[in-house]
């Protein structure tokens, strides 16, 4: 890949006409799997490449550490795949050097006539922005490019969740594919360096059908023969034949089929060759509802194997690692449990890295320990916060710390409704709709609750796990005011865009030191960057799947409510949709049910961002209606200043799923830095005997 500096940073601007090569119609929803691929260069590339980001500015280097993946077909393979790479500024600088070389490789995995390749990316990070370009056996087709970012720059970040589309939804209402939009915004605008997973990368609930003796077992009336079913080699062998072939047909080409439709979501794979990934997982990603199950139910053979089994598909395909091989528990950007989850019998990997410059990342495991009773164990979390601890003590660079959670954490509450579900007065309907005699379909194949209830189960609001969140909740608060860094919440699951909010209480009356309380009320108001308990929860989904009905969104604003989580601390839904993608006003402020995905920029990454500082930008839409419409009307709707180390948060939402350009509309929330250190009191504390101070 012979280049000189100035065609190399020329050259750059023709691949940003990639998204314009792929022509979207009504045509790309198609009938049946895409045609096998042509060999290329004597390789048959089932998936691949897919960037995976692991780590960055390690033990105070200048790395950058990644992996790609590909999957051949060993039957039509008639060589090893290389990967040479060559890399250079983006933009023109006083160095004229191109660097090139090659990714060393691994066969890591064989099955089932297929080999799984992981090439290690290892890079050195400089003073200017880069970009690195490779090929694959030095073919002009399977040519590539992503970018990293300079050793002392944020990394631009997309957040997204729910990549596909449950059984049930007719494909052929959504012709528009949002991956087009992710791309438009990666070449046009943006510069993503990496995209965060937030759970549900794939739907895997299709296993029911395409393996029968899985299907055989889930409507075995019987349950007893049904919780003694021994997990058979035949079944074991359905299951990897199931997974493997989902995983092949949607990373590999974007491609899925239910029973009312199929999509063709070529986009995604592309994206993937160009945006590294991060990735935790989520139910869809195992079967829908996994974990939150009643534990007779998890813990039958079969349900552990297919579990089991989802993981290790997960572990090939989302980390590019085999859960036989020592790179599996030995990377250090893992944080791992003492020991495996009751119904995965392997232990959970939650992860720790930079975002580049000034930004961590937890993603926490949420499925690998989860009960119906517990998300994660009491253990875990204390290693979790000791692994934060260690890592905020060496680096005091870090301002924000992203915590990727697959289900919301800030959310409207239906706890009314998980009672009403599960209560006797349900018994009868959900057993005479067990033996199919009414209602098909009200209950689950698995253990016969209300088919809804295992989503609710999931929340961290209900009932079994609402000690579990308020805890950990807490210790998030009190470790960000600790260590002066402000904590993002990511989440996806529910379908819809919102953002749930923590911050401090506005006292509205002062009995007691109103002095105090006053002055503590215009932090909140006015200098949200000295509020140390301001978190916000990004709630972004779906990419792929579809939205609830308005019925639903009008529901939960319905239930919204300003709640008390302590004594110090309110949580509620950010007022931020005052306008429909079309301009017009909205009523329900608060939920946004089209489908929907994110990205988190730097304001020190935003072209003419020192114009910005000192700015007042109200939660909102972008650039719809005149601003006196976006004014402060009530106490919820706060101002967030842009500060040197702010974020800017932008929900981009779909104007209209049968519009195949696929356009959006952003809106835009500002989440502030935290400038002080503090020693919060009264975490978790709803009512105190003595008024003390509030931090």
């Amino acid at each position: 890949m012979s280049i000189s500096l100035s065609d190399w940073i020329k050259d750059y601007n023709s691949l940003e006409s990639i998204f314009e090569q792929l022509k979207f119609s009504t045509e790309n929803i198609p009938e049946r799997p895409p045609n096998e691929e042509p060999i290329v260069e004597g390789l048959d590339i089932k998936c691949g490449p897919v960037l995976r980001l692991i780590a960055t500015l390690e033990n105070g280097s200048k790395n950058y550490r990644g992996s790609i993946l590909l999957v051949t077909r060993d039957s039509s393979t008639t060589v090893d795949p290389r990967i040479s790479f060559l890399k250079g500024p983006i933009e023109p600088q006083t160095t004229n050097e191109l660097n090139s070389g090659k990714f060393p490789v691994k066969r890591f995995y064989q099955i089932q006539g297929h080999s799984f390749w992981r090439f290690e990316i290892d890079i050195v990070l400089d003073d200017f922005e880069q970009k690195v370009r490779y090929s694959i056996n030095d073919s002009q087709i399977l040519t590539f490019e992503f970018h990293i970012p300079k050793y002392n720059q944020t990394m631009n970040v997309i957040s997204y969740s729910c990549n596909g589309f449950s059984l049930s939804t007719k494909t052929e209402d959504y012709k528009g594919s949002l991956w087009f939009d992710v791309i438009r915004k990666h070449y046009k605008q943006n510069r993503y360096h990496v995209m965060i997973g937030g759970g549900d990368q794939i739907y895997c609930d299709g296993i029911k059908n395409s393996s029968k003796t899985f299907h055989d077992w889930l409507y075995e009336k019987n349950p007893l023969k049904k919780r003694s079913q021994k997990l058979t080699q035949e079944i074991e062998d359905s299951f990897n034949t199931a997974y493997l072939n989902q995983y092949l047909a949607w990373f590999g080409s974007g491609y899925w089929k239910g029973p009312n439709g199929s999509t063709l979501q070529s986009l995604f794979p592309i994206a993937m060759t160009s945006i590294p990934s991060i990735n935790i997982y989520d139910d869809h990603d195992i079967i829908d509802g996994y974990g939150s199950y009643h534990d007779s139910t998890m813990g039958t053979e079969v349900f552990k194997g297919l579990g089991l089994t989802a993981y290790k598909y997960y572990m090939l395909f989302q980390h590019h690692l085999a859960i036989d091989e020592p790179e599996y528990l030995d990377d250090p950007s893992w944080i791992l449990s003492n020991k495996p989850g009751p119904s995965i019998s392997e232990k959970s990997h939650s992860i720790f890295t930079r975002l580049g410059y000034g930004v961590g990342f937890l993603g926490l495991d949420c499925r690998t320990e989860r009960k119906l009773k517990e998300v994660v164990t009491e253990d875990t979390y204390k290693l979790v916060f000791k692994r934060l601890e260690r890592e905020m003590t060496q680096d005091s660079t870090i301002k924000h710390l992203y915590v990727l959670l697959g289900v919301p954490i800030a959310y409207t509450r239906l706890v009314w409704l998980e009672w009403l579900l599960g209560s006797r007065i349900m018994y009868p309907l959900r057993l005479m709709s067990q033996k199919g005699i009414i209602a098909k379909g009200l209950v689950n194949e698995f253990d016969g609750d209300v088919e809804v209830l295992d989503d609710l189960n999931d929340h961290w609001c209900a009932r079994h796990h609402k000690r579990e969140r308020n805890k950990f909740v807490g210790r998030l608060q009190s470790f960000g005011a600790k260590h002066g860094v402000r904590i993002t919440i990511l989440s996806g699951d529910v379908h819809l865009a919102a953002i749930g909010r923590f911050r401090t209480k506005l006292h509205l009356r002062h009995l007691i030191d109103k002095e105090k309380y006053e002055k503590s009320n215009e932090i909140v108001k006015n200098e949200p960057e000295r509020d140390p308990r301001l978190m916000l929860n990004i709630i972004s989904s779906a990419i792929v799947n579809a939205p609830p009905p308005d019925a639903m969104a009008s529901l939960l604003y319905r239930r919204s409510r300003l709640h008390h989580f302590d004594f110090a601390t309110d949580e509620d839904m950010v007022p931020i949709f005052t306008k429909d993608v079309d301009g017009s006003k909205r009523q329900n402020k608060e939920f946004l049910n089209r489908r929907n995905w994110a990205d988190l920029i730097h304001i020190s990454n935003i072209k003419n961002f020192d114009t910005a500082i000192g700015d007042i930008k109200l939660p909102g839409p972008i650039q719809l209606g005149h601003p006196d419409d976006l004014q402060r009307r009530d106490e919820r709707e706060l101002s967030y200043k842009v500060t040197e180390n702010s974020v800017i948060s932008t929900i981009y939402v779909e104007k209209d799923h049968n519009n195949v350009n696929s356009e959006t509309q952003g809106y835009e929330v500002v989440i502030p830095e935290l400038i002080e250190k503090s020693i919060l009191k009264h975490v978790g504390k709803k009512y105190l005997g003595k008024r003390d101070s509030l931090v």
